[in-house]
């Protein structure tokens, strides 16, 4: 057989063997199965879901009248001995804040209880914006170990065929050593997409809550086009269905319910005290039983503050402020939300007419010309190099298009995902800002459990 005839056979065959490598034993995961398990095993929802309830159990107690005092009263005591004089008893106090007040502190922890269920959703779609993106990079790079396995494959057999070309003369010395230059770095560089696959897998499985995974093949077609988004389709779900922006207008409801309690501070609160005192106070002698002791005596008390010198003219200076930059914070994360899908679209727009003209046109192309150069080295009309080169051009742009199917596939999960990404970091507290998007926390603001000075739920300590 001649021998250009077995070497284009080899080449031929190694390039058109198949881009999946045998499969492990184990069943494959699917993109469903990988959501189920983390939408269970992911520690940040049950975060969200614990402080939905904390906010609940807040608005129960900001709703509760204060403690009652029961206390013991002593007076005129009489320390000389044999002398049957003072009064002991007990009372009974209970604060009636008036106003509106208790169902006002009530409605600011209520509306901290809907921005908490914003925040569950959000941390929903951020979970499984992250698998999805990261179940597609997980694809995506044990595709390429594959093209880089079959690329080194090539290159050794080529260090071969280079060194028998050379032993008959049909070869040159540099051809020899271009070629060992090009396996080495071809087994560098095998190497290093191994190593990407296993920390992309490494973070996949850690996002579902089972970091002790082992590597296991991944179900599903990468080859399949990515979803085609229209823009101003996208901008319109953003800004209809976007948690972030829900939670900020839950912010501003909140701000307007603290206003509201502020401004309630104002009014009056009132103080009933009841008693019953035994009085050792002997009765005169014109009494019915002369030297009786007086015996049981009741008492009643109320009273109500007077918001004489004290308003609360800083705490509602201070609600209305907050108002203001609660209202101005909702455009604020409008803008932001626009700002950012506008990024996160172009470079969908990008990949995706990548995909387009790779898989239409660069790919099948590169492959027509190293099957042609392969024909010419066959029947001696191109040099072994030429063969490398075309060769290596075909691989990397197997690379280049799997790139571009990988960004355009995780452009798209955060677009159709309302851009809510990183599902490992943990919800932002009630009260605070930090909607991933560049915000940061509100300085001042009213937070979990707390209310501005001298606003305090009647029920608490």
């Amino acid at each position: 057989m001649n021998p250009r005839r077995a070497v284009s056979a080899i080449l031929i065959g190694l390039v058109t063997a198949s881009a999946i490598a045998q499969s492990p034993p184990q069943e494959p995961l699917t993109l469903a199965e990988l959501e189920r398990i983390a939408l269970a095993g992911n520690p940040t929802l049950a975060q969200a879901t614990a402080q939905v309830e904390a906010a609940r159990g807040r608005a129960k107690q900001a709703g509760l009248l204060p403690k009652p005092v029961l206390g013991y009263s002593a007076e005129e005591f009489a320390f000389r001995a044999g002398v049957g004089r003072g009064k002991q008893g007990v009372f009974l106090e209970q604060a009636i804040p008036l106003g509106g007040k208790l169902s006002s502190s009530r409605a600011i922890f209520e509306k901290e209880g809907i921005e908490a269920e914003t925040s569950v959703e959000a941390q929903r779609l951020r979970v499984l914006n992250s698998v999805r993106s990261l179940y597609f990079e997980a694809v995506v790079a044990t595709r390429r170990v594959h093209v880089r396995e079959r690329l080194a494959q090539l290159t050794d057999e080529a260090v071969k065929v280079s060194r028998q070309l050379y032993n008959t003369g049909a070869a040159d010395r540099p051809d020899v050593l271009e070629s060992e230059i090009e396996a080495r770095e071809t087994r560098l560089a095998l190497e290093a997409s191994r190593d990407q696959q296993y920390h992309t897998w490494l973070s996949l499985v850690t996002m579902i809550g089972q970091p002790d995974m082992k590597l296991r093949p991944l179900a599903g077609e990468l080859d399949a086009s990515p979803p085609e988004l229209e823009r101003e389709a996208a901008v319109a779900a953003l800004l209809r269905d976007s948690p972030q922006l829900r939670r900020a207008r839950a912010q501003a409801e909140r701000a307007e319910a603290i206003v509201k309690r502020a401004d309630g501070e104002s009014f009056p609160d009132l103080f009933l005290r009841v008693g019953a005192d035994y009085d050792r106070e002997r009765l005169d002698t014109a009494a019915a039983v002369p030297g009786q002791p007086v015996g049981w005596e009741g008492s009643l008390e109320a009273g109500v503050s007077i918001p004489l010198f004290n308003r609360n003219q800083g705490d509602r200076a201070a609600a209305r402020a907050e108002l203001r930059r609660a209202r101005a914070e909702v455009q604020r994360v409008e803008l932001a939300l626009k700002s950012r899908l506008s990024g996160v679209f172009e470079a969908y727009l990008t990949a995706l007419r990548m995909v387009d003209e790779y898989g239409k046109e660069i790919l099948p192309r590169a492959e027509q010309a190293y099957r042609l150069y392969l024909d010419k080295f066959e029947q001696m009309g191109a040099a072994y190099p030429q063969v490398l080169i075309a060769q290596r051009t075909l691989f990397q742009t197997s690379e280049r298009y799997l790139s571009a199917l990988e960004q355009a596939n995780v452009a798209a999960v955060q677009i159709q995902g309302l851009l809510l990404v990183d599902g490992l970091d943990a919800p932002p507290m009630p009260g605070e800002t930090t909607t991933g998007i560049g915000a940061s926390e509100i300085p001042g603001a009213v937070r979990s459990g707390e209310l501005p000075v001298s606003v305090e739920p009647a029920g608490k300590e």
